[in-house]
């Protein structure tokens, strides 16, 4: 019988194995020693994300808050429910909406080409800290409204919230005085700009003046919020891209295609992000007893979604351990689903696309180097911390 807990070595040295068996034998896990459960197909965490009768977001949505619960639950955007959670969120969703990052690609292209020319003399690059994290920081920054040169500060702050120690279940007490940082920041920040009476256009001023309940957010509030779009827009794109470089070459041919035709660089990121996915799970609590595949869930309950599991289950994906940049899937589950979607999916697709179009027209046949890069081993995220290629 199948055996999961996400602290275990086996499950973040190689999770996938271990997801095929809970798909097969126990789609509806019971992690006993956390008294929740794990969801392991496409389905099931398809609807659970668009189920707000049966689960809660309000207790927190990772390992920390639920699992370990060393990390206080703040009214972080992806810790709300409706209606509060919709209202914020169509406020700020215009920052984030395809319209206003199609008017960034020239800075994106100009970021990513800066990065690229820096290398050029010695005939690499770090994929991870040497270029997307310089991207992704930057951007971030921008469409946040926040000083690009507090980029590297927080970049730094975000890789230590995300930092694992070997016998440490989940999230470290460094990586909790590094989210007290953030905080720090965020209200600072906020704070220097009401003062300063700014008008400027953007989230840091939107959540100043934004009213839920009648009431404007107080400090901490917008320092949560802020904090996940920091941590939203820096942490996960650098994993996606540097994954994505190493498909497209352990499968040359289909990297042959996009430097041919550029045009396949957006679904070819697509289809590396439904095979590479790097967030392992984000939970939810149960409201309302229910039953899936025969289990009951009760209240109080936390459930894993486990993402990568979903984006490899055969009952949605012909061939699913097969990378096909020709799929077009037209489900998945990479950016979640449902109320909590990930609202920064049209930055991520075009910072994406720039960095593929940049990296595969100047170096249409860069090597990677296995042996070189240093892979993540932890709960909540799979990827490189470095992850160097040569031209």
């Amino acid at each position: 019988m199948v055996s999961y807990n996400p602290f275990s070595q086996e499950v973040m040295r190689d999770p996938l194995p271990i997801y095929a068996k809970l798909r097969e034998e126990a789609p509806c896990y019971h992690i006993e020693q956390f008294d929740a459960w794990a969801l392991s197909r496409f389905e099931d965490i398809w609807s659970a994300s668009m189920d707000n009768e049966h689960y809660t977001a309000t207790l927190g949505t990772t390992s920390s808050h639920l699992l370990t619960k060393v990390q206080p639950v703040t009214p972080m955007i992806n810790m709300m429910d409706p209606p509060e959670h919709t209202k914020l969120r169509s406020q700020v969703r215009k920052h984030f909406a395809p319209a206003a990052i199609r008017h960034l690609e020239p800075t994106i292209r100009g970021i990513a080409s800066s990065c690229l020319d820096a290398a050029a003399d010695k005939g690499e690059i770090d994929a991870m800290n040497e270029f997307s994290n310089q991207v992704a920081v930057k951007v971030a920054c921008i469409v946040n409204g926040i000083p690009l040169e507090d980029g590297d500060m927080l970049n730094e702050l975000v890789w230590r919230f995300f930092a694992r120690e070997e016998g440490v279940d989940g999230m470290t007490p460094d990586g909790l005085a590094a989210m007290g940082e953030l905080f720090g920041y965020f209200i600072g920040l906020s704070q220097s700009r009401r003062k300063s009476g700014s008008d400027a256009d953007d989230v840091v001023n939107l959540l100043n003046h934004i009213e839920l309940g009648g009431k404007k957010l107080d400090d901490e509030s917008i320092a949560s919020h802020m904090s996940m779009f920091i941590i939203g827009g820096a942490e996960t794109f650098p994993k996606t891209f540097a994954t994505s470089l190493m498909r497209l070459a352990q499968h040359p041919n289909q990297r042959a295609q996009c430097v041919e035709d550029p045009n396949l660089i957006p679904d070819a990121y697509l289809e590396c992000l439904r095979y590479d996915m790097p967030t392992q799970f984000l939970c939810r609590s149960v409201t309302k007893e229910h039953q899936i595949h025969g289990q009951t869930l009760k209240p109080g309950n936390p459930v894993l979604f486990l993402y990568p599991s979903g984006n490899r289950d055969p009952r949605e994906f012909v061939n699913p351990d097969v990378l096909d940049i020709h799929r077009k899937a037209p489900r998945f589950l990479s950016f979640g689903h449902g109320t909590h979607a990930c609202i920064g999916l049209h930055v991520a697709k075009m910072e994406a696309k720039v960095c593929l179009e940049e990296t595969l027209k100047r170096h249409p046949e860069y090597e990677i180097h296995l042996d070189r890069a240093e892979r993540l081993v932890t709960d909540f995220v799979q990827g490189f911390a470095s992850f160097p290629i040569t031209f």
